[in-house]
């Protein structure tokens, strides 16, 4: 089976996918990535086969600079322009994407978590497709807290009115992507509740990378939802230098804020000062590729400070 992944150009969503599509491509499946151009370098790096789509809108470059903005915002600023930026990506994806697919004469569709609205695409299409979330999972039922709040996990009415609370400002963020996602079923005559946010949600099959252990309870999500574990197969990253010769051999302590939210300069001097000199502890910190190393102070006499670390 020719098996489509359609793979985000940040490397926490592009690794994952391009270790599932390695997996596939050894059971025998004939396997290619979809992707803005930005995407190419990750999954080429991956020795996968890439097909970039949404040229126009989105020539090489642009995400990285939408990435640099981003990284420097916080709380609810950071989490608006990031659904803002999806919403405007998701809106090029369904121009250009039944058009990548019918060229690339796939079988069957992989997309991110992240693009629900979008799989209403092969729902179109009758062409089989899961999703698979590689960042945290969404959870619209008002069962738990989403992702977004750091509420605990409560069972009482107060704590299930407060869920749902969360959840109806959530999706206020994300009307953006359901007004698509109708706009599109609309006019290709897909007869669905749009006014469910799982709508466009895999019935096949819907992944979580989050270990069943670190979540909350979720018997209450769909059958086709399961836990997985990390997508990791520890090859073809394309991990950086690294001094190895300046590590000491003590325990570290390894700071990264990930992909999006590395740009917070305050972050890491508050880190770095809170570590301190810790006896017997080494500091290493990952801080993206927007600070200059030189702008983080307070740093034990041990500390490394890279822009990038090699990932495990």
């Amino acid at each position: 089976m020719r098996i489509a992944f359609l793979t985000p150009p940040v490397p926490g969503h592009a690794y994952p996918m391009s270790a599932l599509a390695r997996r596939l491509k050894r059971r025998g499946h004939d396997v290619v990535s979809i992707g803005l151009p930005d995407a190419a370098p990750l999954v080429r790096g991956a020795k996968l086969p890439f097909v970039a789509y949404c040229e126009k809108e989105y020539p090489a470059g642009l995400i990285r600079e939408k990435m640099d903005s981003l990284s420097r915002l916080q709380g609810q600023d950071a989490l608006e322009f990031t659904h803002r930026t999806i919403a405007e990506i998701l809106q090029a994806e369904f121009d250009h994407l039944p058009q990548a697919l019918r060229e690339t004469g796939v079988e069957a569709l992989v997309l991110d978590g992240v693009q629900i609205e979008l799989g209403l695409v092969p729902m179109h299409l009758d062409m089989p497709y899961v999703h698979v979330s590689n960042s945290l999972h969404y959870d619209f039922s008002g069962q738990t807290p989403l992702f977004a709040f750091d509420w605990p996990h409560e069972t009482t009415p107060e704590a299930f009115a407060r869920n749902k609370d969360g959840v109806r400002s959530f999706l206020r963020l994300l009307e953006r992507n359901r007004s698509i996602g109708r706009a599109y079923a609309e006019e290709v005559g897909l007869d669905l509740d749009c006014n469910d946010p799982l709508a466009g949600i895999s019935r096949l099959a819907w992944l979580t990378q989050t270990p069943k252990e670190f979540d909350f309870p979720s018997s209450h999500l769909p059958p086709q939802f399961h836990h997985t574990g990390p997508f990791h197969d520890g090859f073809a990253r394309n991990d950086p230098d690294f001094p190895w010769d300046r590590l000491t051999g003590e325990p570290l302590i390894y700071v990264s804020m990930g992909t999006l939210q590395n740009g917070l300069e305050g972050v890491f001097n508050t880190i770095a000062q809170a570590v301190g000199e810790r006896a017997g502890m080494q500091l290493v910190l990952s801080i993206g590729p927007v600070l200059d190393p030189q702008q983080i102070k307070s740093l034990p006499a041990s500390a490394i400070v890279v822009n990038h670390a090699p990932k495990i």
